[in-house]
């Protein structure tokens, strides 16, 4: 998919053919290169590319400028995550949420049962957010595990979802790229079937985020803030 913002190609994602306006806009949000979609006019999708049109207060040349990532090509197989990028600013997320450790391992299991692609193919990523009581808001696959967390946020954000007590469930590593998305849309907590690497781990304690990984059965590792989880 090929995401321009107003005239400007600023991304081409290599992604699943689902979702995709959901995806381009979560996109943008998580990268921090709009705060919401408030910010948006319009958008377009046609032949795999999508638009997106920005109100007239909107600086986006600026963003860019500052946001040092233009016109880039997204893999599907390793996200955005580079060592050589600076790392930008994360305000600490402040919320009470607090979730019963239940919920979670329920919330992976359900993620699992529900992915479908995954189950047909094993070959795609899945991703959902669930609000405390583990009830879901947003359910997608990729074959990316970024773009499939952008997927679930840019759902979210256009029926204007308080994330604030809310969680993020994946499929996927835990990196760096994936605790960024999440602590700039102020979700505080993720949970995962896989591993958390030390990057995420290091984003995670520096935004107040609670980080689990390696949900599987009736156990897991919480890597960071556990006290927002109730045994």
């Amino acid at each position: 998919m090929h995401l321009f913002l107003n005239r400007t190609q600023y991304a081409t994602i290599f992604c699943s053919p689902s979702n995709l306006k959901e995806l381009a806009i979560g996109h943008v949000i998580s990268e921090g290169i709009i705060k919401s979609v408030e910010e948006i006019e319009r958008t377009s999708l046609k032949d795999e590319v999508c638009r997106i049109y920005l109100k007239d207060d909107v600086d986006i040349e600026k963003r860019l400028r500052v946001s040092q990532r233009f016109s880039r090509v997204i893999l599907s197989a390793c996200g955005s995550e580079s060592p050589f990028l600076p790392q930008p600013h994360l305000a600490r997320i402040r919320s009470d949420l607090r979730v019963r450790a239940e919920i979670i391992l329920d919330a992976i299991h359900n993620l699992d049962s529900t992915a479908e692609t995954y189950r047909k193919t094993g070959g795609v990523h899945a991703a959902a957010i669930f609000k405390s009581d583990g009830t879901v808001v947003a359910f997608a696959e990729d074959v990316g595990r970024h773009n499939a967390v952008d997927k679930v946020i840019g759902i979210t954000s256009l029926v204007k979802t308080d994330l604030d007590h809310c969680f993020l469930a994946l499929s996927g590593r835990l990196t760096s790229d994936i605790v960024f998305k999440a602590a700039r849309v102020r979700i505080p907590i993720i949970a995962s079937l896989a591993a958390a690497i030390d990057s995420g781990i290091e984003v995670a304690k520096r935004a107040n985020l609670t980080l689990i990984g390696f949900v599987r059965g009736r156990r897991m590792n919480i890597y960071a803030f556990p006290e927002r989880i109730v045994l």
